[in-house]
């Protein structure tokens, strides 16, 4: 994690893998093919997203193989007592701001398998959510009101009701 306690890229992987799992075993091909198409579809092809194994994984007590070794034989995967504890610690991580594309993932997956907390913990990561967004708003409103009439103005102003719906979305969800 950063030192602010967000994820860093890899962990966001992390964060998918073990709540795949959490949901049902699965293959390694089809849990490696579910991370990359996720990921891939929110902010498209990373080299800083490649990097995390599912081997690591496994050699850190994370996942085990129920059948087979791993890769090599497409062996089928489950989640381990403390895979759990270590999604659950994934799920409870800051959110950065500016909210770029790593951090839009990181708030993807969050929201992906939030209900994998207890719901008092999801209530409060709903909240720091929203905490997250407010943040983000007044980096953007600031921005905007130096900003001079035109074009850029205006797509700040189309962002700021982007991010004012999502805080209000967060906070009718509990947050």
């Amino acid at each position: 994690m950063f030192k602010d306690n967000s994820l860093i890229p890899a962990e966001a992987i992390r964060l998918a893998a073990l709540g795949l799992l959490a949901e049902a075993p699965r293959h390694y091909g089809d849990l490696a093919a579910e991370i990359r198409h996720f990921t891939s579809r929110i902010v498209g092809p990373s080299l800083d997203l490649m990097g995390t194994s599912l081997e690591l994984l496994r050699y850190e007590g994370l996942i085990e193989a129920v059948d087979g070794e791993g890769m090599s034989d497409n062996a089928m995967l489950r989640l381990t007592k403390s895979g759990g504890a270590a999604l659950a610690g994934l799920l409870k991580a800051q959110l950065r701001s500016p909210a770029g594309d790593m951090n839009r993932l990181a708030l993807l997956m969050k929201l992906r398998f939030l209900h994998h907390l207890p719901e008092a913990e999801r209530q409060g990561q709903l909240a720091l959510m929203a905490d997250s967004l407010t943040s983000e708003r007044a980096r953007l409103d600031e921005l905007r009101q130096k900003a001079a009439p035109g074009l850029f103005r205006d797509w700040l102003e189309r962002d700021l009701a982007m991010v004012d719906d999502r805080i209000a979305w967060l906070r009718s969800r509990g947050g």
